[in-house]
């Protein structure tokens, strides 16, 4: 039977200042941070509720979040027979709290007047803006009502080597959660919560190493439950509620089998967009039943001017390109390429509009002659001609006049000019 998810009411949590993701993060919120050459990382769960047909959806903002409003506001819109909508709830001070958001529990704490007025009854669901993945909620709902559960959490398999980086749990047969650490570190607790891999062979695991269950982040709460979960002041759901919960309510979780990626580090989130160039990538961005959506650019076509070669890359739409060498690569919205360029995993952000070159300045985009490798261009960068940025793999993170390297990945900020002659290795 299929769920009514009328009944759900979906909040997507802003994040705080990322600061794992920095420079990205300098000048927006993770969840705004442009993804894939065209999308952010907003779109993501959004879309993931659009298509659950969850059309009651809230967005929590705190931090540096106008672009992340605007793009939400100008990509998301339900028609008015839907009674659908989606609506940012940013911090803000009133008689009870004076301050900023404390954490995750928190935000949704101080909105909870805005998110449960009319539906106090209903089920809510709490998820991140800034990870990847495709999922059909409605599978989640039903196995949350089939099992009567109070709490649900979707969880995914991590090798046990990882597991200091997310909120691990123990289940029983039942997959009731009987146990759960946040990024545990002692020996004596990881011990408690490996599982081999032959017992993971429903999860996709086909060897016999150290696994464990992890938290994806994802949330589904009967809102009575949420709210007496709430009366409290306990400030983060995976290092509090989420422990009280478990030993308060039955609290369930929710095995999902598909690709799922936390945008925690500026590694991750290279990896994340470097893999989709794969000819099968992990995540498929061209799956006509479940699209991402995101805003209408109105562009013209990309166009390559004289004779360009590329493998593996993903071009998005204003795109101009002149006569150079691109592989493995993301090129943005409204990029400029000059020509005589070599470029290989690169992920290149594009530009916000269009701007006119002015003489004796250096434009927007990629000047002529420059070699690129392992990188990330943020938007609006301007990059001078035969400039040459290589590969920083095992070298320490590091701040420079225009540039930073985190996790040996050089990333050119956002409106930086890099100097025409400039050699980074």
């Amino acid at each position: 039977m299929t769920p009514d998810m009328r009944k759900v009411s979906a909040i997507v949590l802003g994040g705080g200042k990322g600061t794992r993701l920095f420079p990205l993060t300098k000048e927006r919120s993770k969840p705004a941070v442009p993804l894939a050459g065209q999308f952010r990382l907003i779109d993501i769960p959004l879309s993931n509720c659009i298509n659950s047909h969850i059309n009651k959806i809230y967005v929590v903002t705190q931090f540096m979040s106008h672009s992340l409003n605007r793009h939400v506001h100008s990509s998301f819109k339900f028609d008015i027979f839907t009674k659908g909508m989606i609506d940012i709830l940013a911090a803000s001070q009133n008689m009870n709290n004076t301050g900023w958001f404390q954490g995750t529990a928190d935000a949704v704490r101080q909105n909870m007047q805005t998110v449960f007025e009319g539906n106090r009854n209903g089920k809510a669901l709490i998820l991140s803006g800034d990870q990847i993945y495709k999922m059909d909620f409605r599978q989640l709902v039903e196995a949350h009502d089939s099992k009567k559960s109070d709490v649900t959490i979707a969880v995914t398999v991590k090798p046990a080597s990882d597991a200091y980086k997310f909120g691990c749990m123990k289940v029983d047969k039942d997959l009731r959660i009987v146990e759960f650490v946040e990024k545990p570190t002692e020996k004596e607790q990881l011990d408690e919560l490996v599982i081999k891999g032959e017992k993971l062979r429903s999860l996709g695991i086909t060897d016999n190493e150290d696994y464990v269950l992890v938290s994806m982040g994802i949330y589904l709460f009967e809102t009575p439950r949420l709210i007496e979960s709430l009366d409290n002041d306990m400030q983060d759901f995976g290092k509090n509620i989420i422990p009280w919960a478990i030993k308060n309510f039955n609290v369930y979780a929710y095995p999902f089998t598909g690709y799922w990626e936390d945008i925690g580090t500026i590694s991750a989130f290279f990896n994340a967009n470097i893999n989709l160039t794969d000819t099968m990538p992990k995540f498929n961005f061209y799956d006509a039943d479940k699209p991402i959506y995101t805003a209408c650019n109105f562009l013209p076509s990309s166009k390559i001017n004289g004779h360009s070669t590329f493998m593996q890359t993903i071009i998005s739409d204003g795109t101009i390109i002149e006569n150079s060498t691109i592989t493995r690569s993301i090129i943005g919205i409204r990029s400029v390429i000059r020509e005589g360029c070599i470029l290989n995993e690169v992920v290149m952000m594009g530009q916000d509009d269009y701007v006119a070159e002015v003489s004796g300045s250096i434009p927007r985009g990629i000047g002529r002659y420059c070699r690129i490798t392992r990188a990330i261009i943020d938007k609006n960068a301007c990059i001078g001609d035969n400039v040459i940025i290589e590969n920083q793999t095992g070298k320490p993170n590091y701040d420079g006049e225009y540039y930073y390297v985190r996790d040996g990945i050089v990333i050119i900020p956002k409106h930086a000019v890099v100097p025409s002659g400039t050699i980074i290795n």
